[in-house]
């Protein structure tokens, strides 16, 4: 009877402690990816690209003839509908090498209804610091379409504005690194806990040896790593074989106010508490009454306001969540009351301001 609750424990333990790879709850210091952005033409669109309104789109173009030898008159706008001025930008990762190809995005800056077919002419990426780390060009690929009629009747499934080029950019220069490696190797959790910081250091030393790692606070831990290049790619590799378990966080409940979405995340609970919800309506109708005086009298037609004000109160119903209430009781409760996402929340968070609720909420 022992060895059986002993192993129904361990298997409740392991239950709650689910171990997860350490690479998915850190990120290494020092690998990450760069912004690129970059400012470009989109050619060979039907009919669809920037229109006259738009001063920047003719000026590039006419730039860029002037570099192939081809002179415009100055007082003549050229009318460019098949082309469209759009904005480049990709990310570049720090251990990316010269010639290698990365993925772009382009989106439309003007008044072009789509950039479907559309060519992106060659372009020049920049870093934040104002270095060209990549070129772009290629066919785009539009995952929406604009449709129109004479009429100004129109049909648009998804975004026509904005595209990709799977490849689209090569890698032009490098991402300044430090010649020398530093001596340590920083990893930094996703989402800072100290019990996880500290589970990352017990199970690194257990696989290298005690002092390997050292958790400085609740979000970063210092590893002591190889100084030869090719085996601190073999400590990396092994590092990314070690489970660790998760430290305890706190259950949320995530309300987005732009849509009315809520969600509950598991292990929502609340202490004993009685709860009322009801709605008061108030409705004014204002109606206009003319008063006509009577023939002899001398006096004067008016229009008089006729206002009738009503207040309707919903029944409020109460009913009682006993201790330690789950997230499904929740839900059925507030549900078999028909309350609205909006109606939920404000409950959530009386119960929350009361104390009752174990969980954060947050609003989006």
């Amino acid at each position: 009877m022992n060895k059986l609750i002993l192993a129904v424990s361990i298997l409740l333990l392991s239950t709650l402690l689910q171990a997860r790879p350490l690479m998915d709850l850190v990120d290494v210091k020092g690998v990450r990816e760069n912004q690129l952005i970059g400012y470009g033409l989109v050619v060979g669109l039907s009919g669809t690209g920037d229109r006259n309104q738009v001063r920047f789109t003719s000026q590039s173009m006419t730039n860029m003839l002037k570099q192939f030898g081809v002179q415009l008159p100055e007082n003549i706008d050229p009318k460019l509908r098949n082309v469209a001025a759009v904005s480049v930008h990709a990310d570049l990762s720090s251990v990316g090498s010269i010639g290698q190809e990365i993925d772009v995005t382009v989106s439309s800056i003007g008044d072009a209804s789509s950039l479907q077919g559309g060519t992106l002419l060659l372009t020049p990426l920049h870093g934040v610091d104002g270095e060209i780390y990549a070129v772009a060009q290629g066919n785009l690929v539009v995952g929406g379409l604009d449709a129109r009629g004479r009429d100004g009747a129109s049909v648009q499934v998804n975004i026509p504005t904005v595209g990709t080029i799977p490849g689209g950019a090569t890698i032009e220069q490098e991402v300044p690194v430090m010649d020398q490696l530093p001596p340590e190797v920083t990893l930094t959790l996703k989402t800072p806990h100290y019990r996880t910081a500290r589970n990352v250091e017990l199970a690194v030393n257990r696989v290298f040896g005690d002092g390997v790692a050292r958790a400085q606070d609740s979000g970063r831990i210092k590893l002591l790593a190889p100084q030869r290049p090719d085996q601190r790619v073999v400590f990396m590799s092994m590092l990314e074989d070690i489970d660790v378990e998760e430290g305890r966080k706190r259950p949320r409940v995530v309300y987005n106010s732009r849509t009315g979405s809520l969600v509950m995340g598991q292990g929502v609970k609340v202490h004993k508490s009685a709860v009322t919800h009801g709605n008061l309506t108030v409705t004014i109708s204002e109606d206009m009454m003319v008063s006509q005086p009577s023939p002899l009298s001398g006096g004067e037609t008016v229009v008089t306001p006729d206002s009738e004000v009503n207040v309707q109160q919903d029944q409020a119903n109460m009913f009682v969540w006993p201790e330690g209430t789950d997230l499904e009781t929740i839900v059925r409760a507030v549900n078999s009351l028909g309350a609205s996402p909006s109606d939920i929340m404000s409950i959530l968070q009386a119960l929350d301001e009361a104390g009752a609720l174990e969980g954060d909420l947050v609003v989006i």
